[in-house]
């Protein structure tokens, strides 16, 4: 598959509430991004993490070289990374299938991947229709936006503490202000829009209660999820 930069590419920098977490954003990043629909077609889509809400599919090899290849300096240097190599130890397109009804607890609220801070992760939005972002949170109890090793024990304390209580969700997808989550930040779902964030940044998919799901990656929440991390 022949891919290529958008000659019309553009990047933005933002900053994540109070603990100013970079958020980095870049529109129309392939000239031809709806190659990677039509190649997600023909892949096997199956279902092989506990906690993303849908299926998963091997991406081409050629989207992850160019990937890396385009944004290691910048990521570098947005995220003041601190390894000389970037890997990716996960790049798979991604389709949201769950019902708001079929979501366990903790796909129900917030998550961070990562509590190190130079692991990072992205999200590539390969749809069209308006299905819905990604937003970023804070955890009012404890104040924490993002969750790093020390934090990570007192946060999951905190949150079994409020399980239980009519606090915690009995169904859907978080999208906004909750009794337990401040929304500080939302990027929206744009064809061909990649972010970069931290894995240690309390996020979640932006999912309206309108939202229908669909297996087929025409009509589907396609993405490309990744992970990137210092080698």
């Amino acid at each position: 598959m022949q891919l290529s930069l958008s000659s019309n590419m553009t990047s933005s920098l933002y900053q994540l509430g109070d603990e100013k977490s970079p958020l980095l954003v870049i529109d129309n990043f392939l000239q031809n991004a709806q190659l990677l629909v039509e190649d997600a077609c023909q892949q096997r889509f199956v279902q092989n993490s506990p906690l993303y809400p849908g299926l998963r599919a091997p991406v081409p090899i050629s989207f992850q070289l160019l990937f890396l290849n385009a944004l290691t300096r910048q990521l570098q240097e947005v995220f003041q990374l601190k390894g000389a190599k970037l890997s990716l130890s996960l790049c798979q397109y991604s389709i949201v299938t769950l019902q708001a009804n079929q979501l366990a607890l903790l796909q129900r609220i917030p998550h961070f991947d990562s509590t190190k801070r130079d692991e990072l992760a992205a999200v590539f939005y390969l749809f069209k229709d308006d299905l819905g972002g990604t937003s970023f949170y804070r955890h009012k109890k404890t104040g924490y936006e993002t969750i790093d090793e020390e934090r990570r024990i007192p946060y999951l304390k905190s949150l079994e503490s409020e399980n239980g209580t009519n606090n915690i969700p009995q169904q859907g997808y978080i999208n906004g202000d909750t009794v337990l989550f401040k929304r500080i930040g939302e990027q929206k779902g744009i064809f061909n829009r990649l972010i970069v964030y931290r894995r240690q940044n309390l996020h979640s998919g932006s999912i309206s209660p309108s939202f229908v799901p669909s297996a087929d990656p025409r009509k589907g929440r396609l993405t490309i999820s990744i992970f990137i991390d210092c080698v």
